[in-house]
């Protein structure tokens, strides 16, 4: 994983950690979570205060996702808040967070000048052991604590200043104006600075999770619906009329359940044209089976005319792999009809001509799913899928893993939010 990290493909934009005072609140959140404090000078952390080193030192990539399922979060300055996650169990654990961290910015900007905020994002459950644990969550709740016990401390003052308010002999009460005094030293002015989290229950919509292999839920009015490996325990065991299960594996009910939910732009011209999809997926392909007939070919400085005629010179391996061809028909298709009879597609080559439909709120999820049948196409697959990305790279011998690296920071890390735009019309 060095080349990665060399090249900020992992744990890349997290944010560094290195004044005394803020490593001093991050060991004191370590302790009350009974781990161990770290003795580093500089750590960096992501949008949960995950941080590689501690997890490093600590021997445990889920330090702060014990169960992986109630995660931890350490929240040190508001910053956090436009910082990627890069490890987490849930899909959806990023966007839980941003939304916590937004709705709440006032108190956070307060409490982070004193304090460090820790605590978990509990559900209704402590441990997932079949597919029915996951679908009874439904929304989350911050618990939230800090080192110094700001919050409560605020929430305490809170209470004394409405007792006194309406109750007119609490005046007499010097034990009480001491102790108010004494938390008003903590807590500063309450009535300027806010030190309680208005918000602090969210939805738990759509996502995916790593348990059991990997498990999306996607949920419509009326129905919720479960894609997985038949394996994972509870598929199909209960509430038929609430929830639909599909196996990860049947790839023509996947895709029917996509376009029956509006979740997918099926190919046309309108799109495929201007995004050059198809062309992206046919280099894909190709670069692919360039390494996989000569593994030892350096890639980086092949050019276009170079890969034109390799692929005349085999055209025999390309036509025997098919997704080549296909993607070539699939243009002539578009050309001539603006559209694809994708009826008459095999269901499994499907998914190399359509994307997730832009503006639905599952985009991300459902380029996700996508990324699962198109595993050739590792750009795609690093933008929407980095554990898959990551898996897969763990397999690579050197010479390919140097080349998705140059390929990645040639064509994606470059501009990300114009490469997104472009191939698969997300705009942030």
């Amino acid at each position: 994983m060095d080349l990665l990290r060399d090249n900020e493909l992992i744990y890349g934009r997290l944010l560094a950690i290195e004044e005394p005072h803020l490593i001093e609140r991050y060991n004191k959140a370590l302790k009350a979570f009974g781990l161990k404090p770290t003795e580093r000078e500089r750590i960096e952390i992501d949008r949960t205060g995950f941080s590689p080193q501690v997890a490093e030192d600590l021997g445990d990539i889920n330090y702060l996702d014990p169960n992986q399922i109630n995660r931890r979060f350490i929240i040190l300055t508001p910053q956090q808040a436009d910082l990627p996650v890069v490890h987490t169990a849930f899909s959806n654990t990023s966007q839980l967070l941003y939304e916590f961290l937004t709705a709440n910015a006032r108190v956070i900007n307060a409490l982070t000048i004193k304090d460090v905020i820790y605590g978990e994002i509990e559900d209704s459950v402590a441990k997932v052991e079949d597919i029915e644990d996951l679908l009874s969550i439904n929304q989350v709740e911050f618990r939230v604590l800090s080192a110094e016990d700001v919050t409560g401390k605020a929430t305490e003052l809170a209470t004394l200043v409405d007792r006194l308010k309406q109750e007119p002999e609490a005046w007499r009460d010097t034990t009480m104006l001491e102790h108010m005094v004494d938390l008003a030293k903590v807590t500063g002015d309450i009535r300027q600075n806010a030190l309680v989290p208005d918000q602090v229950i969210f939805r738990h919509n759509a996502y995916w999770t790593s348990h059991f292999g990997g498990l999306y839920v996607f949920v419509d009015p009326g129905m919720t619906t479960v894609i997985s490996d038949p394996a994972a325990p509870g598929f199909r065991r209960s509430r038929p009329w609430q929830v639909s299960y599909l196996s990860l594996h049947d790839t023509e009910r996947i895709f029917d359940f996509l376009v029956s939910t509006g979740r997918i732009e099926l190919p046309r011209a309108s799109w495929i044209d201007e995004s050059n999809y198809l062309e992206h997926r046919a280099e894909m392909i190709v670069r692919t089976l360039i390494h996989q007939s000569d593994p030892k070919r350096e890639l980086s400085s092949v050019d276009r005319v170079w890969l034109q005629s390799w692929i005349h010179g085999h055209a025999d391996l390309i036509n025997r792999e098919g997704t080549f061809p296909f993607l070539n028909a699939a243009k002539r298709e578009l050309a001539q009809l603006g559209q694809m009879k994708i009826a008459d597609v095999r269901p499994e080559r499907r998914f190399l001509v359509i994307r997730a439909k832009p503006d639905h709120p599952d985009a991300w999820l459902t380029s996700r799913l996508i990324s699962d049948f198109v595993p050739f196409d590792f750009v795609s697959r690093y933008v929407f899928n980095k554990q898959g990305f990551y898996r897969d790279y763990e397999g690579f011998d050197e010479v390919w893993r140097r080349h998705v690296v140059e390929t990645l920071k040639d064509t994606y890390l470059k501009d990300k939010a114009g490469f997104r735009a472009r191939l698969y019309g997300l705009h942030d």
